[in-house]
């Protein structure tokens, strides 16, 4: 015991010392005595380190490291992390399960069958390793992994690498089908209590950064990556926030509105001036807008600051405890809302950074004013389709069958029509018996009649289900046709 507490005692000065020597260069770059700011990853691994850390054969080990080191060329650090994570547990599968294949060029469509079962099953690597125990990884993740290692074995096989098998190994069939969810978009009464609980956060940060991103749709990454420089006065067109390269690689420019640009405004007083920092694809010196104290902030500050909130605002999940709201969720939210309000496609398309339609179409897809009007046009044209007069059957029908529907309804003098509640009564329904130039004759007089017996019939319909303006309207015909038969048996 004396010994594990002297370990960590050991290394806890180790970290103090450092996070020491970092502050103190940091107070150096910001008083401009030094032009290199503090690394915050002293720690981040070599491509071979990461690679030396895997048991896999030699040869093995060299074409992966070298067909990453390719692709490095032209991907961003992150991708090329993802890429590292895809390709490895292909590499511990073989050795585990396959140690007599020392090359890729010995692979089998058996090899890869069998490690296609072990990806969607695996545990998770790393660091999430402790936090799942006992989970396996997503389909996402084990989407990302088979298709990491198709590219892989496709790509050497067309540069024509020596070591890549000799046939095709991998096809779109053994490829993870991924669930398409709807954007999880917060509904209007959690997401007006949420961003109440948001002005009232104690941090600063979170209190202003959260109104920016609900109300410009931004990633998280944009948001972060956001520059002193992104806010843009156009003048008469209003102001406009210029969103930095991001997750795929495009600019935009998204309007501002009076709240959102009354956060940044009053985030640019509290930040402060800074030195610009080295941007991390780049290395250009960058003036972020959301750093502090000469260090860029991050997600997680954002991601306590919504629970923060969602407690605050007392919101709680169905079973019991505070709701989890993600910062994603507020750029679903906005585009929810610019979808619901009938923004075209397009514009919606360009204001979200999508480079495909089918990237924004799905927000068409949630329920919305338009869905519901169109839904009900198309409800209400399926009844009337319902209700039409059989082949060989009386123009007239069985007066159980449409007198007592659903429906709004008309009787006319050699049939009947009939709405459905959502599309509105008929602006010509009657419009004929109605109308001073209307003449009618003896020969009618059974079918007015008719009409009448039904008409009234209507009215006390209307009044059962308490559609007043239909029983006024049946009403008035009714007396249009009482007058006619007058007339007709004077």
């Amino acid at each position: 015991m004396m010994g594990f507490r002297g370990r960590f005692s050991t290394k806890s000065r180790r970290y103090s010392t450092t996070s020491g020597i970092a502050g103190v260069r940091q107070i150096l770059f910001e008083s401009r005595m030094i032009d290199t700011p503090p690394r915050r990853r002293p720690w981040a691994r070599t491509l071979e380190q990461r690679f030396a850390q895997v048991p896999m054969a030699d040869q093995v080990r060299q074409v992966l490291l070298r067909y990453v080191r390719t692709r490095a060329a032209v991907l961003r650090p992150r991708s090329v992390e993802s890429l590292v994570n895809d390709l490895l547990p292909f590499a511990e599968y073989l050795t585990d399960r396959h140690p007599d294949v020392t090359s890729l060029r010995q692979l089998e469509r058996h090899h890869i069958e069998g490690y296609l079962i072990f990806n969607r099953t695996r545990p998770w690597r790393g660091q999430r390793a402790a936090a799942g125990a006992g989970r396996t990884v997503s389909a996402a993740v084990a989407q990302a992994a088979a298709l990491s290692l198709r590219n892989m074995l496709d790509d050497i096989a067309a540069w024509g690498w020596a070591e890549a098998p000799t046939r095709r190994l991998v096809f779109a069939a053994d490829i993870p089908k991924l669930d398409q969810p709807l954007p999880r978009a917060l509904p209007p009464d959690i997401d007006a209590a949420l961003m109440n609980a948001v002005a009232r956060l104690d941090d600063d940060f979170a209190r202003l950064a959260l109104p920016v991103l609900r109300g410009a749709g931004l990633r998280v990454g944009e948001l972060l990556d956001l520059e002193v420089g992104s806010i843009i006065d156009y003048g008469p067109t209003g102001t406009w926030l210029k969103v930095p390269l991001g997750k795929l690689a495009t600019e935009r420019m998204v309007p501002l509105d009076a709240g959102t640009l009354t956060a940044l405004d009053e985030w640019a007083t509290l930040r402060g001036v800074h030195r610009p920092l080295p941007h991390p694809r780049t290395a250009t010196p960058t003036d972020f807008l959301f750093t502090l104290h000469g260090r860029r902030l991050g997600a997680t500050r954002l991601r306590n600051g919504l629970l923060a909130a969602a407690e605050l605002a007392g919101l709680r999940a169905p079973d019991g405890g505070v709701l989890v709201v993600t910062p994603h969720q507020l750029r679903h939210t906005w585009a929810t809302g610019l979808a619901n309000a009938g923004m075209s496609l397009q514009a919606l398309m360009a204001l979200l950074g999508h480079v495909t339609p089918q990237m924004t179409i799905r927000y068409a897809t949630l329920a919305s004013p338009t869905l519901r009007t169109a839904y009900d046009e198309a409800m209400g044209k399926m009844r009337r389709q319902f209700t039409l007069t059989p082949a060989g059957k009386p123009i007239v029908p069985d007066k159980v069958t449409w007198l007592n529907s659903e429906m709004l309804k008309t009787r006319v003098a050699h049939g009947y029509c009939s709405r459905h509640e959502a599309a509105g009564a008929c602006p010509y329904a009657n419009i004929c018996e109605t109308c001073d130039n209307f003449v009618t004759g003896p020969e009618f007089t059974d079918a007015l009649r008719s009409q009448l017996t039904d008409v009234q019939a209507l009215q006390a319909d209307a009044d059962h289900r308490g559609w007043d303006s239909e029983a006024a309207r049946h009403a008035r015909v009714a007396d249009a046709l009482t007058d006619h038969i007058s007339r007709l048996e004077r």
